[in-house]
């Protein structure tokens, strides 16, 4: 499942039109008539359910600024993906730019164009390295970043802090109770807080992306190399994926099914002392939820290559159909510009640089500096550069998991993971 499909349940977005977006543009596969003629000065975006509201600051700064009006084409993912496959496809489009998954720009490539001319020097050094890496497709940028995300540590500062528990840790393990940073640490305190009901972790075993967030942290390229080779059976493939099952123990039975949701509820409702988890969330914590007020936030867990994380970032593009290329490059040019209103939505994301650092020392962002640093580390990655990824996640990756998790032979699995991606890649 997409990053944006998933963080788009897990605060309500949903795939329903909004109120707003039917009075602009209609719904489902409605909306603007496809661009044809000369050029205008009104561009239509299509977003998928969510998006629209990170973007909704931009179109009214875009009118100030630039005098673009803008239209809003908001689907649910799968049928935006369809939409985008059958107009792109058809070569007649009803869209001047598309917010596009970053794990749709292998499928897409050939379909946009470049926007060379936004990427600057200076504009490169405010977005994350990894983020601008995967915008360069065969040599041109292809889509500019509009907000990203990356799993960090969220824990009960409150348990962390208590005086009981810091002395009994000390004297157990022999090193001061904190956020942890390594999978040792991870692992220690994990165990230390499976206890009265409590456990000390998840397991999320219906997601691939933390279990790869780990294999970077490992130091390998996750699943594919740089030149296309399946290296899933790799030595720290395995160190990875031994180290995610060790933590089952100390995490809620049925890790098997756990997904974000599920692994959300149980650190929301009190039941896991920590939880690898998209930053976003941490501003999401309920009011009523019992953990309120008493969470801290860390940045991602290192292994031997140091801190990674997997961003989820959404790119801007201009179909090379459109007759609107200039007033597309505009808007893309004002979501750059303006690209910290995107905090003030109910996602609350970005994907400058100093779009987060603006807000990092703010009460109630606590989770950005670890964002951040995560994002920043140089063992972040990108997912694979493949058109066949959500089809190799979704029958390879997850069932993979899900039998590791509930005992399997890692070996055995990592090694039948690599025929069967080998076959879908031919």
């Amino acid at each position: 499942m997409s990053t944006r499909n998933t963080i788009s349940r897990l605060v309500t977005l949903g795939g329903l039109c909004t109120a707003v977006a039917l009075a602009a543009t209609g719904c489902g596969a409605g909306g603007p008539a496809p661009t044809s003629g000369s050029a205008s000065s009104s561009v239509n975006v299509l977003v998928e359910a969510g998006g629209h509201a990170e973007l909704t600051g931009v179109a009214e700064q875009c009118k100030k600024d630039a005098g673009i009006d803008v239209n809003f084409v908001e689907l649910p993912y799968d049928g935006m993906f369809n939409r985008l496959s059958s107009e792109f496809s058809s070569g007649n489009v009803s869209f001047d730019v598309a917010a596009l998954d970053s794990v749709w720009l292998p499928s897409f490539k050939d379909a946009v164009q470049p926007i060379d001319e936004l990427f600057t020097d200076e504009a490169k050094k405010d977005i994350f390295p990894a983020l601008v890496k995967e915008a360069n497709v065969d040599g041109h940028f292809i889509g500019m970043p509009a907000w990203t995300n990356a799993e960090i540590i969220l824990y009960r500062k409150d348990l962390f802090e208590d005086s009981k528990n810091k002395s009994e840790f000390q004297a157990k393990y022999g090193y001061e109770l904190a956020a942890p940073k390594t999978w040792k640490q991870y692992q220690d305190i994990s165990a230390f807080f499976t206890k009265d009901g409590m456990f000390g972790t998840d397991v999320k075993g219906a997601v691939e992306t933390e279990w790869l967030a780990h294999v970077l942290q490992a130091g390998s390229p996750m699943v594919l190399d740089d030149n296309n080779n399946v290296v899933i059976d790799n030595a720290a493939h395995k160190e990875a994926l031994d180290f995610y099952v060790s933590l089952a123990k100390d995490a809620p039975s049925g890790a098997a099914q756990v997904d974000w949701a599920a692994a959300q509820n149980l650190f929301n409702q009190g039941k896991t002392a920590m939880t690898r988890f998209w930053a976003h969330a941490y501003r999401q914590i309920p009011a009523d939820s019992p953990v309120a007020g008493k969470v801290g936030a860390a940045a991602m867990i290192g292994g031997s290559a140091g801190v990674a994380g997997v961003p989820g970032p959404w790119y801007l593009s201009v179909p090379k159909a459109t007759k609107n290329t200039d007033a597309a490059k505009k808007f893309i040019k004002c979501a750059y510009d303006h690209n910290s209103m995107g905090i003030d939505s109910k996602l609350g994301l970005a994907s400058r640089i100093s779009a987060f650092e603006k807000y990092q020392d703010q009460p109630g962002y606590e989770s950005f500096k670890p964002l951040i640093e995560t994002l920043n580390a140089p063992a972040t990655a990108t997912r694979p550069a493949t058109a066949k990824w959500q089809q190799i996640v979704d029958t390879v990756l997850i069932p993979l998991l899900q039998k590791a998790v509930a005992g399997g032979d890692t070996s055995a699995l990592l090694a039948d993971a690599k025929k069967q991606i080998q076959d879908l890649l031919k």
